[in-house]
């Protein structure tokens, strides 16, 4: 079997929830047990609140990346998650990711596309 760095999932989700896509600190928080759940290796994070309101994060990771960004004037979320299978396959864990980060944000998807690296 030929070695496959990992699974990179790009996706955009719109959502009802204005209050969630609005503000960081939430799914900040929420974020962090989902990554201590999926025993991932955060290395650092950046997270800005834009004025009146949207939010982006990027948290850096040893197996790779997961970034957001919301608009709530457009009820959109749009999601980047690269997790690498250097040290394990970790394609169910961007799939189950995404899978939580959806319904978290009560999101029905827009689009998605998986890139197997």
């Amino acid at each position: 079997m030929t070695y496959q760095p990992g699974s990179h999932l790009i996706a955009s989700l719109q959502t009802e929830d204005v209050m969630k896509i609005a503000e960081y600190t939430a799914f900040k928080n929420w974020l962090h047990d989902r990554i201590h759940d999926y025993n991932l290796t955060k290395l650092g994070e950046v997270w800005h609140n834009f004025s009146p309101g949207g939010f982006t994060g990027v948290v850096c990771l040893s197996e790779s990346h997961l970034s957001i960004h919301t608009w709530p004037e457009h009820l959109l979320i749009n999601l980047d998650i690269y997790l690498s299978n250097y040290e394990r396959r970790n394609d169910n864990t961007v799939n189950a990711l995404f899978q939580e980060i959806s319904h978290f944000f009560n999101g029905q998807t827009v689009q998605v596309q998986t890139i197997v690296r």
